[in-house]
């Protein structure tokens, strides 16, 4: 028993060395973690990739940082010389460096020439599939030290894709200079279009961007190169390219897109996804893995993408069919339309050229017209005749030269007003109508200002709305993608996607209509201003307090809209305002002013006479024949004879004409009265209505963002939870359709506001962007004024 239990405690001692032994080595073990240099070769260094080759590093020290030490070696760039970069490479095996990443075309070319590898190399960046002759299920390699990464970059699959969208029959085909040489473009793009029925030219790129003398007769133009070119450079190139309004791809990059090329099949670079596979291939060649066997290919998906600006400034026909599978951006447009109207432009243009307002201009013509024909009362009446009279002979002849057989006369007539009560208060009344038929104008064009406020309002929330409607669609995609890597990983099943698929066709057409509704809008704009109804126009944006409202001095109204003890007395002020500046009030007093006259005409002016003049003046020009001779003894009457005479009438009874005339003006001056008292109740309304709709938008404004930022933060956690199978369905799509709803509400707060407040001004009659600073100061001054006085 003794013995056992002693054989235990020995077997226990030696466990116990056992596990301090493991301990001791496991930790020298770490204290001797071995140290891994790594050269870096690349074509060009620059400010502008430097935080990228940080971010590399980081990643593979993260990856790697649990089996050896990393260092990084100075990168070694080439310059884009091939001569250099084997240089490089060479030196890079001879120095330290334990493994050589390498980056570039120009670098991909020069190793790619050579036959055999030292050290491991990871070469990734621009390898192209076009120019790497792979044998079927091949996936490495097989190529001692060495590892590439090939990403679906593709010069044919781009021209394939640029062809699903544009037809061309001649593309240029820029490329850097330098590959022309190192690579064997030619041959690769003579087997591409042996058996297409369009054609190419290659071109090679200046650094400075500048084309305009190296295209001929193409009609499309394919960027596969360009790489290195500066902000400058690429500007330069992309404005020669869409001032020609040549179609355009890229092979590069979907950034590329944003800066004004037409189109891409790259999708967004997902750089996390590519350094994590180069720090892996790092880690694994430090754990002894050949290089040889790490896997070729990055997989992701191609996806077109396309500029709208661009599309617009080029004349690019966006076909309806495009929005399921091309992803449109609006990129950092250059192209301004001659036709994109601010408010300001709509309100001046519906006044200048308005067809409606033409007309009530045309009736103040007319109106003008009737008070001259009213004053032509008191104008001379001047008539000259002309007579030719034939007698019978017989009495002619007994006549003694009273009546000739032949004579012709003339003579001229005068007629001249002196004053008529009736003719002169008809002046007065058409004056009176005249201005009247002014303020009806004055009405109609305030009606007008509005009308092109609302259409110019309707439009740009119309634009926002097919704006959001095609970000939802891009969510989406999203969503859709994320269902179908789900469904791949076996997380979710088919019907997440097809649930997908069915909404994508729905979003597709909720966008085609927003479009067409935009256009809708367009037209109206169009008509307002006389435009031909298909002319293509754009709508400048407006933003409180910016740009063309910076004067507006909306803040003072909204500090006081804001403030319920105020609010009352703004209302008073502006009811006083719109009650002194409505042109209906002022219309009906002047049609009140012609009725009293017309009133007064049929009561006491029946009692005005009524004086006028009248002469004549005949001569007697020849007379011949029978009796046209005078007998001797007979006095011979002169050839020219006058008379002048003075009209005096005075009306007695008129069939009660009079009576029934100034009951009449009593009515009309009533109906008048009730249209003027009808007026000002409707003033009193919509003012105070329309003060309650701006203190409403004023909470939609900050209300709807505060919920369009939780909405966007609640769709980012609900996707990222769907993704990983945490939530169903069919709460991302609550989630999706919340943020689309907020993003509606949030984007057209500011739109409304401002209708609202054009609205009121037409109500007020006054609209502060049709007056001077001066005016709209007085306006605000006055209305503190009041305000003070009130409160």
């Amino acid at each position: 028993m003794i013995e056992r239990v002693g054989n235990k405690m020995q077997n226990i001692k030696r466990s116990i060395l056992i596990i301090l032994f493991l301990f001791v080595t496991s930790g020298l073990s770490a204290q001797v973690k071995k140290t891994v240099t790594i050269g870096i070769l690349a074509d060009e260094t620059s400010a502008e990739n430097a935080p990228l080759l940080e971010k590399l590093q980081n990643e593979i020290t993260v990856v790697v940082g649990q089996d050896a030490n990393v260092i990084f070696k100075e990168p070694v760039e080439n310059g884009f010389d091939l001569r250099r970069a084997k240089a490089n490479y060479l030196a890079m095996v001879s120095s330290d460096a334990d493994i050589i990443l390498a980056f570039g075309v120009i670098n991909n070319i020069a190793l790619y020439q050579e036959k055999s590898y030292a050290k491991p190399v990871i070469v990734f960046g621009s390898v192209n599939g076009d120019f790497i002759e792979l044998e079927e299920g091949q996936t490495t390699s097989g190529i001692n030290n060495l590892a590439y990464i090939i990403t679906p970059i593709s010069y044919s699959g781009d021209l394939d894709a640029f062809k699903s969208i544009y037809d061309f029959k001649k593309v240029a085909i820029l490329v850097d200079d330098y590959l022309i040489g190192a690579l064997p473009l030619k041959q690769l793009f003579d087997d591409y279009f042996a058996d297409k029925e369009s054609t190419y030219s290659l071109v090679a790129l200046p650094t400075d961007g500048n084309i305009a003398n190296l295209l001929g007769d193409e009609d499309a133009i394919y960027l596969a190169g360009g790489f290195a070119f500066s902000d400058a450079a690429f500007e330069t190139l992309v404005s020669e390219i869409n001032a020609r309004r040549l179609p355009s791809f890229s092979a590069s990059k979907k950034q590329d897109v944003e800066k004004g090329i037409l189109a891409t099949n790259q999708p967004e670079t997902n750089i996390d996804q590519f350094f994590r596979r180069i720090a892996l291939n790092v880690e694994s060649i430090v754990n002894g893995t050949n290089p040889s066997d790490l896997p070729l290919r990055l997989e992701y998906k191609n996806r077109l993408s396309l500029n709208f600006n661009t599309a617009k400034e080029i004349q690019f026909p966006l076909r309806y069919s495009m929005l399921g599978t091309v992803d449109i951006v609006g990129g950092e447009s250059r192209f301004t339309s001659e036709n994109a109207y601010s408010l300001l432009d709509i309100m001046n243009g519906v006044i200048g050229r308005n067809l409606s307002l033409e007309v009530e201009r045309r009736n103040i013509d007319l109106s003008i017209q009737d008070v001259k024909t009213a004053k032509s009362n008191f104008y001379p009446d001047v008539t000259a005749s002309a007579t030719g009279l034939y007698v019978d002979p017989r009495i002619a002849e007994i006549s003694n030269g009273a009546s000739p057989e032949f004579s012709t006369a003339g003579s001229v007539g005068l007629q001249q007003l002196l004053y008529s009560e009736a003719a002169a208060a008809g002046i007065t009344i058409q004056e009176n109508l005249q201005k009247a038929q002014i303020e009806t104008y004055n009405a109609a064009e305030l009606d007008a200002i509005l009308n092109g406020s609302v259409a110019y309002f309707n439009a740009l929330i119309l634009k926002t709305n097919a704006k959001i409607q095609a970000e939802n669609l891009e969510v989406t995609k999203e969503n859709l993608e994320i269902s179908e890597q789900n469904f791949e990983a076996g997380a979710s099943g088919k019907s997440d996607v097809l649930r997908f698929r069915s909404q994508l066709a729905q979003n597709i057409q909720t966008l085609i209509e927003a479009g067409n509704q935009l256009n809708q809008a367009y037209f109206t704009v169009n008509q307002l201003m006389n435009n031909p109804i298909d002319t293509e126009i754009d709508i400048q944006d407006a933003v409180i307090s910016e740009g063309l409202f910076s004067n507006y001095r909306y803040e003072d109204f909204l500090e006081i809209l804001d403030d319920p003890k105020l609010r009352p007395f703004l209302v008073d002020f502006l009811i006083e305002e719109a009650k002194k500046n409505a042109p209906e009030l002022r219309g009906i007093g002047y049609n009140l002013e012609a009725t009293l006259r017309s009133y007064r005409l049929s009561s006491s002016g029946r009692f005005v006479p009524t004086v006028a003049l009248q002469g004549q003046y005949n001569l007697a020009l020849t007379e011949s024949g029978e009796g046209s001779t005078i007998p001797t003894g007979f006095p011979v009457p002169p050839d020219g004879t006058y008379n002048f005479g003075l009209n005096l009438s005075l009306p007695i009874f008129r069939q009660n004409l009079n009576n029934i005339g100034r009951q009449t003006a009593k009515i009309q001056e009533d109906q008048l009265n009730i249209q003027k008292d009808n007026i000002d109740l409707n003033i009193e309304t919509n003012v105070n209505a329309l003060v309650l709709d701006l203190t409403n938008e004023i909470a939609n404004i900050q209300i709807s963002k505060i919920a369009e930022e939780a909405a966007k933060e609640s769709l980012d956690l609900t996707q990222i939870a769907y993704s990983e199978g945490a939530v169903p369905l069919i709460q991302l799509i609550d989630a999706q359709t919340n943020y689309l709803q907020s993003q509606l509400a949030s984007a057209t707060a500011n739109y409304n506001y401002l209708l609202a407040s054009m609205q009121l001004e037409r109500a007020i009659g006054y609209f502060f962007l049709m007056n001077s600073d001066e005016n709209n100061q007085d306006f605000i001054q006055r209305a503190r004024t009041f305000i003070l006085s009130r409160n």
